[in-house]
């Protein structure tokens, strides 16, 4: 075989490489992009939103987004709640208006928010995760415990809050959403 024939072998083998290789890696992203839009323990939440699941979606947009089904309460045209029913469990979205308006997290649950806040977090460490956001009021209903509300400073999620619930010394359970819902202490009740 002469030079230029080895050379363009040569060529042929590494383009053909290089493109298998592109492939290859093409089809990890793409699984990577399609397994991290269903809702996991892994999931987020912020502001306005778990996932890929926002406040504002119907129903049937958050299941679509949640990559499973959202069951639960019978609808009505005021309040009622939503869960995944596949998991991620203690996830819980309330529906006001026929729209998802806020995503509450229950006790034993896995979630954290962007900045890592979770269930059994104590007071300080939500206090030093949202450093002069947080507004603390007295618990309705747990003797010593507290909301610790953030309040975002971003102009366009003035409308949104992050509610964390406390026992006076840990989280014991956290919600986001829109005003005034993610305020309601007695959910739909």
């Amino acid at each position: 075989m002469n030079s230029k024939a080895k050379l363009l072998t040569l060529v042929q083998t590494r383009l053909i490489a290089s493109v298998l290789l592109t492939f290859a890696l093409s089809s990890v992203t793409v699984g990577t992009v399609i397994a991290q839009t269903k809702l996991t323990n892994q999931s987020k939440l912020f502001t306005n939103g778990i996932g890929q699941v926002r406040v504002g979606m119907t129903v049937s947009q958050a299941s679509k987004a949640a990559g499973t089904r959202l069951v639960g309460d019978p609808p009505n045209k005021y309040c009622y709640y939503v869960k995944p029913e596949w998991g991620p469990k203690n996830v819980g979205f309330m529906v006001t208006e026929g729209r998802i308006s806020r995503v509450d997290v229950w006790r034993d649950s896995k979630i954290t928010t962007l900045k890592g806040a979770k269930i059994g977090d104590t007071e300080a460490r939500i206090k030093s995760l949202y450093p002069g956001q947080i507004k603390v009021t007295p618990h309705n209903y747990v003797q010593g415990g507290h909301y610790l509300t953030f309040i975002p400073k971003d102009q366009s999620d003035q409308n949104y809050r992050v509610v964390f619930e406390t026992d006076g010394k840990r989280v014991t359970e956290f919600r986001s959403g829109k005003l005034p819902e993610v305020e309601f202490v007695e959910g739909c009740s």
